[in-house]
């Protein structure tokens, strides 16, 4: 079985501070992953890594930059990130190796994202856990854009032909009009206005893109909180289930 996870960046770092790491949510969140079975892809989010470099440089998913220096100013803070994850993850000895998108996707002049996963399969085929992230990635025509985290989820997630998808966020599942969790969303217009602005700086649309891009899965994805990992990785469906209507 195989198992897409992503950590939100506001999960395993404080989005209040520039460049820091929450250590007590990183040291949870490892602990989850080393206790989970089967095939697992791990990416993450910039939090307070990503986002803040990238908007300083005016750079989101759809506007990009020709400036090398800021380009490599975005992907060494996301770098720094990686590395505190996989190491994590590694002190806990889950086998886990690093993915930095900007090596090996891209995007087209009509915005279309080619990402292999022939590395990503073989990595799980040798038992390791490929940790990928949100990245900055050249585009033709515009020099570089933002992939999100949620962006290669969906993407691995297809390709990988994965059998379960996990949204771990900073709340317990997609929150209605009155602050409750949503069980299900199958219809993005349905939740529409329950889904506001990410309060921290995000450059790739906060929880209303999240919403759209797993929708587009065939793979139902569960949107969850940190103390709800560990009861997603055991096979359980916590938070909020985001599936099209076919989906049982």
């Amino acid at each position: 079985m195989t198992t897409v996870l992503k950590l939100g960046g506001s999960v395993v770092t404080d989005k209040d501070e520039p460049e820091t790491v929450d250590r007590a949510a990183l040291t949870d969140a490892a602990d989850a992953i080393a206790e989970a079975n089967g095939d697992l892809v791990v990416v993450h989010g910039g939090g307070s890594f990503g986002h803040p470099s990238a908007a300083a440089h005016g750079v989101t998913d759809a506007a990009g930059t020709h400036d090398a220096a800021g380009i490599r100013e975005i992907h060494d803070a996301m770098g720094e990130l990686n590395a505190a994850v996989v190491g994590a993850l590694q002190d806990r000895d889950v086998p886990a190796l690093p993915v930095r998108p900007l090596s090996v996707a891209y995007r087209d002049d009509g915005g279309g994202t080619a990402f292999p996963s022939e590395p990503v399969a073989t990595m799980l085929a040798e038992r390791f856990v490929p940790v990928a992230h949100g990245d900055v990635v050249a585009q033709r025509g515009a020099g570089a854009t933002i992939l999100s985290g949620d962006e290669i989820v969906t993407l691995l997630a297809e390709r990988l032909d994965a059998d379960r998808v996990g949204v771990c966020s900073t709340v317990p599942g997609v929150l209605d009009g009155d602050g409750e969790v949503i069980d299900r969303i199958d219809d993005f217009e349905a939740v529409a206005s329950a889904l506001g602005e990410s309060e921290a700086t995000d450059v790739t649309g906060g929880m209303a893109a999240k919403i759209r891009a797993l929708l587009e899965l065939e793979t139902p994805a569960s949107v969850f909180g940190p103390a709800q990992l560990r009861t997603f990785l055991s096979g359980g469906r916590p938070g909020t289930l985001v599936a099209r209507d076919s989906t049982p």
